[in-house]
């Protein structure tokens, strides 16, 4: 059984102390410590530091919190300590909690003369007071002055588990008042077998307050040398079970003085177990014991007078009158007990009493020198025997309260929450007769319906359809039947009964604890009635084999006769969830919304909540999750760890739980756990750390191999449904075993590696210890070795067998899937009573065991390396889990919700370091290029280009190894932290190193390319600057030459004159000059050189193919793929006949999308008006074959690539051929020579007239040299700044979000044309839908920031460089321009073209120029920056060198595939994925799937065709049909991840009802069937599906 509310027992200490004793009296009434200052209550609970919970009483949350003092063996050190040191060991329920003691100042001087060194020898008498030490018995009475009703009721719950007395009268000796604890006495449950059911073997269960059983009483009359209270103790034990059930005084500290605890009336209960041989009593009787002396504790004496059987009074010396007891108006019989040795009894005295009393013989026991301890208590036992068996005072405590009254005794239970929590309890359960129609009637929400429910549930995950219905036809039926039964539920409205549950637990807190405490007794009482009847009738029908059917239907019957709390609460449920599938204003909804969070309150008072139905073997998922939503809202931080305990049902896991952690768990006979049902246990600020989390929420669990679903077709599968769920919420999963069968160890064995192997299948990783219960045997630890060997190889061989199922043939042993150790993850844990019920205490072995699993437990979690969840992770969890264990396959069903939210967030990190990494390196290669594009010029001149591009090489690949050292050692530490649950990504991690490889080789591939470019154009160009150089030095003395001549002419000259002059003298030159043309280079030849040499590695065949058609009269008309050979031309006309895409138009589409990237690409390069350059082929025959290989589920013949790449080459060539010479004509030094003419002639003029040049030279400089320098440098910059905001933006931030605003902006233009165009040329929809989004983000005043940040930097340098030159002594404007453009060679690309006009005539003052030229500068700036802000977004987005929309689509489309069924984008996170995967699938009729027949688009989804018995088809089957459940087998790279609800895609059914015949106008096939329920989504909805398919709150 699993219970641990059994009866009472004694086992022989063999610690006690068996000295003679009899010559100390029992007088340990009066304390020597008192204080002025204060009452001795009041200075006790000072001295224990309890006097702050005299008024604010401790609660059990305080008690059971997790602290430091938990799990630490540090000695007790003073008073304050005994109290939480008894607590402690008393809510694990160990029967040495009571042995409280702490090393005093005198043991440890004491102890440190045990080295032999002198001492005084009245040291050892002076030392004999008990000084400061504290009696158990004030520890215990302090407590109970010092908790609530709740802790004082656990308390008595467990001292009577542990068979010690319990308070029945509470003394406080300050208000001289005492306590009938009724309350406290309520939750103890006894049962015994009396003599009358010995033969039967029947039994009587009952709570002890309703019990009417004779109460025999002990007091004491004056000083006693006899110790009642050890006399007792060995009165109520056998010869084989002493046990101290009673503080008596040669207990540990038992001798120490009472402070506070006379007057402290205990009571216990001796109980038979049926056994002749054993019993003490053959029937059950109540015994009280009163402390101290009856004179001083009148009231107390007269209630146990009142209310026993017998009284016993225990004296050594009477006085003759002794009127306390003549004068009480007795009901109970008095006996004296006296001891004759202490020779201080009166004879004539005695006789007195005696006679007035009117006593027999039997009624004056006397402890004689002739009557040895034996003999006495036989003599005592048989007085007492007698008297219960011949007792007709029988009483409950519940009947004692009204004596209580009468002579003014408090009674616990008269406060008026108490009372008014008990009315309302009563009032829900007095009613109850047969509790079946009970339910029915007044619970009638979880009843067949809600089973219902379920099953439609199971057949949504499931989904077996016949062949005549298809799937979303199926999932819309299913839907509607799940809206009917919700309708149902709702027509019941709300039962009487649940008014007032709800009523009742929304009063105050104390109110509503004790009505849920009063709702549970009266529950569990009606359901033991109920029970005990009908087991009685089993047992009878049981005995003839013709009563199969009775048999059965009791068998049902005892199975529905359970009604608890938790019934009351899953109505409360399943009303809240009916709610909810109405509208967000309907009334009903909103009467109901603050269910969740009473419910939440309840979580944080100590009760439980229920997960799993136990009864339906569901969870209300909305109900659960909105509870614990509401949990999160009320507790902040609330970061949680979970223990769970699984094993095989009536093994004691509920009770070992209730031990480990003080907890409640519901442990009663007959009762066992249905479900799942979880706890919360707050975590102390002093541990926090260590544990890292608030809370410890424990789960309970039904039993596995449950003989009442045993019968069931499917209990193997509810149990794997159970224990999956629970492991996988767990962090550590405590597997209890019980010793005694081996047949069901194995099968629970075989259910927990199937749970944990699907663990590992999804990323987690639970920990796990195995308690094996029951060991009675500790003493041969190598019988131990051997066991945990044998379960290892057991567990070893459940683990092959699960993974051949599971197929995940992998993993080979049971280590292969949890951290798992023989020797530290067993537990070996004896029995749980120390002999045999009623009268067995708990073992103090098992009480230790367990205490030592609970230090095992919390240092497993101290250590968890994983993430901690917090409770809103947990209810994601618990979604995510119950939505995979309903389906069949689970390792390629689970989506976890945290998996996805921990994955979205490393895309989100990894984004932001892939690009730093990228921003560095683009930056780099800027400066690179503007340093080659300098080099020739002024002091560069001599530089060889070989050895600068060697060395920046070199630079380059130090700057990629640094980045990526960077970015691989961010990764690394990542995965370090414990925060956003890392671990469970943990999978990815490789991907994501490997993407931060494969970006180190893209990025260095790119970078030397464009290095290379750079050298070979600017080598190109070298020549043609010295040409123009040359040009320019003939030019200037040219027009020397006619300035000299024009002023020998004694004619003032006017401006006609001087422009008629330098026209001839231009003519001249230009004729004279050698205009030497630059040749063109043969682009066709060399794109021709570079397309061979991809080919040629291809084999024979495609250089034939190759040969076959010369390049140039490729690429003139569209592309269009065509086959040859007769039986491929059919079969693609078959296809097309039929509306079937083959292999050719696949082809076609695939060769469509390359053309448009390599298009594209073209045009780019062609805009910069750059030189042609081999690398630009290079790459596109690059992007050609990386597009090529990501396609590889379309048959890639070689005849079609040769032609697409002849096509694509072709077309290039041509425009790289203009380009080219585009380049040579603009570069051209006759046309560059011409194009400067009139700036020539504009200085001949200002020279001529000797004006002053300064101004205007240092204008022209500014205007023709550093504007346009200073505009590339900030369009080289500002790309790299926009795509760095757009990253900011959400949109843009991961693939996943992107995915999210692209469908989302479709949804609001809703217009058919853009829904086309996204499926059918998706990256070119994609690319410009993000140029459109960024022209909607971007304003120039958000640019212009950047662009004034570069524009400063720049005029900065110009300045510095400036100043710079200046300082350089000695020189004339021609060195001054050389020295200004060497210091600006890494910022700046001054050209040739723009300078070569200042080298003319340079007659100016170099002070006055450089003056000029910075004040020529700030204008620069004023002028740019109002240009700027006039140009718009669009404009400047095309003059930028590095652009944001190319860079934002590379990071945000990713790998470009598309699921195989419904065509929709991966949207894995890692550049390098082994795995593709998106968070939103689509009618596969939208990837223009139809039905064979009837050519109509197919409306099934593929995450629900994959939970389905259906089949397809394809090329990759070869025609034949393959199940969808097995779709890996065909297509291993995908994931997808089965989603049977109805709501998880209405976005796309939204769509496809709205544009169905669009659609199918397309595709050419016929319209859909849509689904009714189909037309009922709205656009809300389609929003909220997207929402919440890409996790967007």
């Amino acid at each position: 059984m699993e219970e641990a509310s059994g009866g009472d027992g004694s086992l022989a200490d063999p610690e006690r102390s068996t000295s003679d004793e009899s010559s100390k009296t029992e007088s340990m009434d009066v304390s020597e410590h008192s204080d002025v200052n204060g009452t001795q209550l009041e200075n006790l609970l000072k001295d224990m530091k309890l006097e702050n919970f005299y008024q604010e009483k401790l609660s059990l949350s305080r008690i059971l919190q997790i602290d430091e003092k938990t799990t630490t063996d540090e000695p007790t050190k003073c008073n304050s300590d005994l109290p939480w040191y008894f607590l402690k060991k008393l809510m694990m329920v160990n029967v040495t909690a009571r042995n409280v003691k702490f090393t005093s100042t005198s043991e440890s001087a004491c102890a440190a003369h045990t080295d032999g060194t002198e001492f005084d020898i009245d040291e050892l008498f002076d030392n004999l007071d008990s000084g400061d030490k504290l009696n158990p018995l004030d520890i215990i009475t302090a407590l109970f002055l010092c908790s609530d009703s709740f802790v004082q009721q656990e308390m008595a719950l467990k001292m009577s588990l542990c068979q010690f007395s319990v308070p029945l009268l509470l003394p406080n000796c300050d208000t001289k008042q005492c306590t009938l604890m009724l309350w406290a006495l309520r939750n103890i449950v006894k049962s015994y077998t009396p003599l009358s059911l010995s033969e039967s073997k029947g039994f009587i269960e009952d709570r002890i307050v309703v019990s009417k059983l004779p109460m025999v009483s002990f007091v004491r009359l004056g000083e006693c040398s006899l110790s009642k209270s050890e006399i007792l103790n060995k009165l109520l034990s056998n010869s084989q079970q002493y046990h101290d059930t009673f503080v008596h005084r040669n207990m540990e500290n038992g001798n120490c003085p009472r402070q506070i605890s006379n007057g402290l009336t205990e009571i216990s209960w001796y109980l038979p177990c049926g056994n002749k041989n054993m019993d003490v009593f053959s029937e059950p009787v109540a015994v009280a014991n009163l402390r101290g002396d009856i004179t001083s504790f009148e009231t107390q004496f007269a209630f146990l007078c009142q209310t026993s059987a017998a009284v016993f009074v225990f004296f050594d010396n009477l006085d003759s009158e002794c009127k306390l007891l003549t004068n009480q108006h007795h009901k109970a019989q008095i006996f004296l007990v006296g001891n004759y040795q202490c020779q201080r009894i009166k004879k004539d005295a005695l006789g007195k009493v005696v006679k007035k009393l009117k006593l027999t013989k039997t009624q004056v026991l006397m402890k004689t020198p002739q009557i040895n301890d034996a003999d006495f208590i036989k003599n005592l036992r048989e007085t007492v025997c007698n008297v219960v068996e011949n007792s007709k005072e029988k009483m409950g405590i519940e009947q004692m309260a009204d004596i209580a009254h009468e002579l003014e005794i408090l009674v616990d239970e008269d406060c008026g929450e108490c009372q008014t929590a008990k009315k309302n309890a009563d009032a829900i359960t007095a009613g109850i007769q047969d509790i079946l129609k009970y339910k029915k009637a007044q619970l009638p929400l979880q009843g067949e319906t809600w089973k219902e429910l379920t099953s439609l549930e199971k057949k949504e995950c499931r989904l077996k359809i016949k062949e005549s219905e298809t799937l979303e036809e199926y999932k819309s039926e299913l839907q509607e039947k799940k809206a009917q039964l919700r309708e149902k539920q709702r027509s019941n409205g709300v039962s009487d009964a649940m008014t007032r549950f709800i009523n009742a637990i929304s009063s105050s807190d104390t109110e509503m604890c004790y009505f849920l405490k009063w709702m549970r007794m009266n529950l569990d009482n009606l359901s033991r009635q109920k029970l005990s009847g009908l087991r009685e009738t089993y047992k009878k029908k049981k005995k003839s084999p013709k009563n199969k059917k009775e048999i059965k239907k009791i068998d049902r019957q005892l199975s529905n006769s359970s009604l608890g709390i938790e019934h009351f609460f899953r109505e409360m449920g399943q009303i809240y969830e009916a709610s909810v599938s109405l509208p967000e204003t309907n009334p009903s909804r909103q009467q109901f919304k603050h269910l969740p969070r009473l419910c939440a309150g309840l979580l944080l008072h100590g009760f439980p909540l229920e997960l799993v139905d136990g009864d339906a073997s569901n969870i209300p998922l909305r109900w659960v999750t909105d509870v614990l939503s509401e949990l999160n809202d009320l507790v902040s931080p609330n970061k949680i760890l979970v223990v769970t305990v699984l094993g095989v049902q009536s093994t004691g896991k509920s009770t070992l739980l209730n031990t480990m952690f003080g907890v409640q768990f519901a442990v009663s006979s007959g009762r066992c756990t249905r479900g799942a049902f979880m706890l919360l246990i707050k975590v102390n600020d002093d541990v926090k750390k260590e544990l890292n989390c608030d809370f410890l929420v424990i789960i309970d669990t039904e039993g596995l191999k449950s003989p009442e679903l045993s019968k069931l077709d499917n209990s193997y599968e509810h149990d794997n449904e159970l224990a999956t769920l629970v492991v996988g919420l767990s962090d550590i999963t405590i597997v209890n075993i019980a010793m005694e069968n081996a047949t069901e160890m194995r099968d629970i064995l075989q259910i927990v590696v199937h749970a944990f192997l699907r663990m590992k299948g999804v990323g987690k990783k639970p920990k796990c210890l195995f308690v094996h219960q029951n060991v009675a045997d500790r003493s041969a630890p190598e019988k131990n070795l051997r066991e945990r060997e044998l379960l290892l190889e057991d567990l070893n061989k459940m683990t092959q067998a699960a993974a051949k199922m599971e197929k995940k043939e992998e993993y080979k042993s049971f280590t292969d899937l949890i951290e798992y150790s023989p020797d530290t993850g067993s537990v070996y844990i004896p029995g749980l009573w120390n002999g045999s019920p009623p009268m067995a205490p708990v073992n103090a072995g098992y009480s230790v065991a367990v205490y030592e699993l609970k230090k095992s437990v919390l240092k497993m979690l101290g250590d968890c390396k994983t993430s901690v969840n917090k409770i809103s992770e947990f209810a994601e969890s618990i979604k995510d889990l119950w939505s995979a264990v309903k389906h069949e396959n689970f390792i390629f069903s689970f989506r976890n919700s945290l998996v996805a939210d921990a994955y979205m967030k490393l895309c989100t990190e990894f984004n932001k370091w892939e690009w730093e990494f990228k921003k560095e390196m683009y930056s780099w290669t800027k400066k690179a290029e503007t340093k080659i594009s300098n080099t020739g010029s002024g002091k560069s001149e001599g530089s060889s280009f070989g050895q600068l591009l060697t060395r920046l090489k070199s630079e380059a690949s130090s700057e990629l190894s640094k980045w990526e050292k960077k970015l691989l050692d961010n990764l690394e530490e990542y995965f370090k932290k414990k925060e956003g649950h890392v671990d469970l990504v943990e999978a990815y991690r490789e991907e994501f190193a490997n993407s931060a490889k494969s970006l180190r080789r893209e990025m260095e591939r790119s970078v030397k390319n464009q290095l290379t470019v750079a050298t070979d154009i600017r080598k190109g160009m070298i020549k043609v600057d010295k040409i123009k150089m040359n040009h320019t030095k003939k030019v200037k003395e040219r027009v020397l030459a006619l300035i000299e001549e024009c002023r020998k002419k004694k004619d003032n000259m006017t401006d006609t004159d001087l422009d008629k002059e330098f026209n001839k003298m231009w003519d001249e030159m230009v004729r004279e000059i050698d205009l030497c043309k630059q040749e063109p280079t043969d682009v066709w030849a060399s794109v021709k050189g570079v397309l061979r040499d991809n080919l040629t590695w291809k084999g024979s065949h495609v250089c034939e193919l190759l040969e076959k058609k010369k390049l140039e009269d490729c690429g003139n008309m569209p592309f269009k793929y065509t086959v040859e050979g007769k039986y491929k031309q059919l079969k693609h006309k078959f296809c097309d006949w039929f509306r079937i895409e083959d292999q050719v138009e696949a082809l076609q589409k695939l060769a469509e999308q390359i053309i448009e990237d390599c298009t594209q690409f073209v045009k780019e390069k062609v805009e910069r008006k750059t030189d042609y350059h081999d690398t630009f082929i290079q790459q596109i025959l690059r992007m050609i074959d990386e597009k090529l290989e990501n396609n590889q589920d379309i048959q890639i013949e070689r005849d079609f690539e040769v032609s697409l790449k002849q096509h694509i080459c072709a077309n290039a060539a041509r425009c790289f051929q203009k380009m080219h010479q585009d380049f040579i004509q603009m570069n051209d030094p006759h046309r560059c020579l011409n194009q400067n003419k009139e700036r020539f002639r504009e200085n001949f003029k200002d020279e001529f007239n000797e004006l002053d040049l300064c101004q205007k030279k240092a204008k022209g400089f500014t205007d023709h040299c550093l504007m346009p320098a200073v505009e590339k440098f900030v369009n080289s910059s500002l790309g790299l700044d926009i795509i760095g905001v757009m990253m900011g933006k959400s949109q843009f931030s991961t693939r996943m979000f992107f995915q999210y605003s692209v469908l989302l902006d479709l949804l609001k233009r809703e217009n058919f044309e853009d829904y086309l165009s996204y499926d059918c040329s998706h990256e070119k929809y994609v690319k410009k839908w993000i140029l459109d989004e960024m022209e909607k983000l971007l304003t120039n005043e958000s640019v212009s920031k950047f662009e004034e940040q570069h524009l400063r930097s720049s005029i900065k340098s110009i300045t510095d460089a400036a100043h710079k030159a200046q300082a350089k002594e000695g020189g004339n404007l021609e060195k001054f321009i050389q020295d200004f453009r060497e210091e600006l060679v890494d910022t700046l690309v001054i050209t040739e073209d723009s300078v070569s006009p200042f080298m003319v005539l340079n007659k100016v003052n170099l002070e006055q120029f450089a003056h000029q030229l910075t004040e020529c500068v700030k204008d620069l700036t004023d002028v740019l920056g109002k240009q700027f802000k006039k140009t718009p977004i669009r404009t400047k987005l095309a003059k930028l060198d590095v652009k944001p929309q190319d860079e934002l689509f590379k990071k945000l489309v990713g790998c470009g595939k598309q699921c195989p069924f419904c065509k929709v984008p991966c949207e894995a996170g890692a550049t390098v994925h082994t795995q593709h995967f998106t968070s939103l699938h689509r009618p596969v009729g939208l990837g223009s799937t139809r039905w064979e027949g009837t050519k109509k688009l197919v409306v099934d989804i593929c995450t629900s065709l994959v939970s389905s018995n259906c089949s397809f088809r394809c090329d990759a089957t070869k025609g034949e049909y393959h199940p969808y459940k097995e779709y890996t087998e065909i297509y291993p790279e995908w994931r997808i991840q089965p989603d049977t609800s109805l709501e998880s895609t209405d976005y796309w059914k939204y769509v496809l009802n709205r544009f169905n015949h669009k659609f199918a106008e397309e595709s050419n096939a016929e319209p859909a069937e849509i689904p009714d329920t189909w037309k009922k989504i709205t656009k809300q909805q389609a929003e909220e599906c997207l929402k919440e398919s890409f996790r967007v709150k």
